[in-house]
C-alpha cells in the first residue's frame, strides 16, 4: 500500500513539475513580450514627445499668425473707409484665427494628456515585468517545494489572471490611444487647409487692395484732369464777363460791339464745354446707379446716321477735312433712342477730328449683318499705340494723361459711349494702327419694338445746339 501511495505521489509530483517547467516556460516567454512592449511604449512615448515638440512649434507659428492677424485687422480697419465688405471679410478673418488659435490650444492639451498617458502605459509595463520576474522566482520555488506548490500554483493562477486584465486594459488603453492619434492627424489636417483657406484669403485681399489703389490712382487722375477741363472754360466765361462789366463801367459797348461779339461766340462755346462736361458726368453717374434709360423707338437707322454726318459736314470741310457716309442698304428699321445714337457717332466723330491733320479723310458707314447692324467711324490720323487700345474704353482712363496734351478731353467720353451701346444690347471695339488711323466699330441689334417710347422727342432739342455741345472741345 505504501509503496502503491508513494508510486502515486511521485507521479503527481512529476506531472507538477512538468507543469512548472511549462509555466516557467510561458513565464520566459511572457517576460519577453513585455519586454518588447516595454520598448514598443518607449517609442511611443519618444514619438508623443516629438508630437508635443512639433505642436509647440506649431502653437509658435500660430502665434506669428495671430500677429499677423491683428496687423490685418489693423489693414481691414483702415479699408473700411473704401469698402464694407472687406471689412466683413477681415472679421471673418480674425474670427477664423480665433478659432483656429483655440482648436491649437485643445490639441496641445490632448497631446499633453496622450502624453500622460504613455507614461503610465511605460510605468505599467514595468511593473508587468517586475511581477514577471517574480513570478519565475516563484516558479523556480515551486521546484524545490512541495508543501506549499498547490498555494502558490494558486496564486500563480490568479497573477496570471490579473496578468491577463491588465494586459486587456494595456490594449484598451493602445486602441484609445491609436483612436486619439488619428483623431488629432484629422484636426492637423482640418488645420492645414484651414491655414490654406486662409493663405487664399490674404492673397484675395492683396489682390483687392492692389485693384483699389489702381482705381483710387485713376480716380484721382480723373479728378485732377476734370478739375482742369472744368477751369478752363469757366476761366473763359469769368474773364468775358470781367471784360463786359469794364466795358460797361467805361460806356464803351458800342465802340467793342466786333469784339463783344467774338466774346460772345467765346462765351458760347465755352458753355457748351461745361455742358457737355456736365451731361458726361451726369450720365456717367446714372449709368452707375442703374437709372439710365433708353427711350426706343422704331427708326431707319440709314436715315439716323446719315442726318448726323450731313450736320457736321460744314464743320469738318472748315477744319479741311472730308467726310463721307456710305451705306450697303438703303433702309433699316430698328428700335433705337435716336439721341444717345446721336451722342455716339458725334463723339466717335469728334474723336476722329481730333486726332486728324488738314486734308484727311473719315469714312462712316453703315452695313447690314443680319441679327446686328455695324456702324463704323474710321480715320487715317495718328492712330493708337496697341498697347493702349485695351484701356481707352475704361473709365478716367486717357492715353495722353498730362495736362499739356494737345487735344481736350475728360477720358469718360468712350466710356460712357460704351456703357450706351451695352444698354441696348450691342457692342464696341476698335481697330488701330499707329500713324495709319483707327477704326471704331458699333454692333446694334437689329430688333424692333411692339411699344414705342414717346416721351423723348430728339426734334425738341435744337440739331445744332447738339451738335456744338458735342463738338465743342473741338469747334
Amino acid at each position: 500500500m505504501n509503496d502503491i501511495f508513494y508510486k502515486q505521489v511521485t507521479e503527481q509530483l512529476k506531472m507538477r513539475l512538468k507543469d512548472n517547467e511549462e509555466k516557467e516556460k510561458q513565464a520566459e516567454e511572457l517576460m519577453i513580450a513585455n519586454k518588447e512592449l516595454a520598448f514598443q511604449n518607449k517609442e511611443k512615448a519618444d514619438r508623443a514627445a516629438e508630437l508635443i515638440i512639433a505642436n509647440k512649434e506649431l502653437a509658435f507659428q500660430n502665434e506669428e499668425k495671430a500677429d499677423r492677424a491683428a496687423e490685418l485687422s489693423i489693414a481691414n480697419k483702415e479699408l473700411a473707409f473704401q469698402s464694407g465688405e472687406k471689412a466683413d471679410r477681415a472679421a471673418e478673418l480674425i474670427i477664423a484665427n480665433k478659432e483656429l488659435a483655440f482648436q491649437i490650444g485643445e490639441k496641445a492639451d490632448m497631446a499633453t494628456e496622450l502624453f500622460i498617458a504613455n507614461k503610465e502605459i511605460a510605468f505599467q509595463s514595468e511593473e508587468k515585468a517586475e511581477r514577471a520576474a517574480e513570478l519565475i522566482v516563484a516558479i523556480k520555488e515551486l521546484a524545490f517545494q512541495s508543501g506549499e506548490k498547490a498555494d502558490r500554483a494558486a496564486e500563480l493562477i490568479v497573477a496570471n489572471k490579473e496578468i491577463a486584465f491588465q494586459n486587456e486594459e494595456k490594449a484598451d488603453r493602445a486602441a484609445e490611444l491609436i483612436i486619439a492619434n488619428k483623431e488629432l492627424a484629422f484636426q492637423n489636417q482640418e488645420k492645414a487647409h484651414r491655414a490654406a483657406e486662409l493663405n487664399i484669403a490674404n492673397k484675395k485681399l492683396i489682390i483687392a487692395n492692389k485693384e483699389l489703389t489702381v482705381a483710387s490712382k485713376a480716380q484721382g487722375e480723373f479728378l485732377v484732369n476734370i478739375s482742369h477741363e472744368l477751369k478752363t472754360p469757366l476761366n473763359v466765361i469769368f474773364a468775358t464777363a470781367q471784360l463786359f462789366s469794364m466795358y460797361c463801367d467805361s460806356d464803351s459797348l458800342d465802340e467793342k460791339k466786333d469784339s463783344i461779339v467774338k466774346y460772345t461766340e467765346s462765351l458760347k462755346q465755352n458753355s457748351y464745354r461745361l455742358s457737355k462736361l456736365i451731361n458726361n458726368i451726369v450720365d456717367t453717374s446714372k449709368i452707375e446707379a442703374g437709372f439710365f434709360e433708353l427711350n426706343l423707338s422704331n427708326r431707319n437707322i440709314v436715315e439716323v446716321v446719315e442726318d448726323i454726318v450731313t450736320s457736321v459736314t460744314a464743320f469738318t470741310e472748315s477744319k479741311g477735312i472730308n467726310i463721307i457716309f456710305d451705306t450697303d442698304l438703303e433702309e433699316k428699321i430698328i428700335a433705337c433712342d435716336s439721341e444717345k445714337i446721336d451722342r455716339i457717332l458725334l463723339n466717335l466723330i469728334s474723336n476722329a477730328i481730333k486726332f486728324s491733320d488738314e486734308g484727311d479723310e473719315i469714312l462712316v458707314e453703315v452695313k447690314d449683318k443680319g441679327e446686328f447692324v455695324e456702324i463704323s467711324v474710321k480715320d487715317n490720323g495718328i492712330g493708337i499705340e496697341k498697347k493702349y487700345l485695351n484701356m481707352i474704353f475704361d473709365r478716367f482712363k486717357q492715353v495722353d494723361k498730362s495736362l499739356s496734351r494737345n487735344t481736350e478731353g475728360t477720358g469718360v467720353g468712350l466710356s460712357l459711349v460704351k456703357s450706351i451701346v451695352e444698354l441696348s444690347g450691342g457692342s464696341i471695339n476698335v481697330e488701330s494702327k499707329l500713324g495709319k488711323g483707327s477704326k471704331f466699330t458699333v454692333r446694334i441689334p437689329s430688333k424692333t419694338v411692339l411699344k414705342e417710347n414717346t416721351l423723348y422727342n430728339s426734334n425738341v432739342k435744337s440739331e445744332n445746339e447738339n451738335i456744338q455741345v458735342e463738338l465743342s472741345d473741338i469747334y
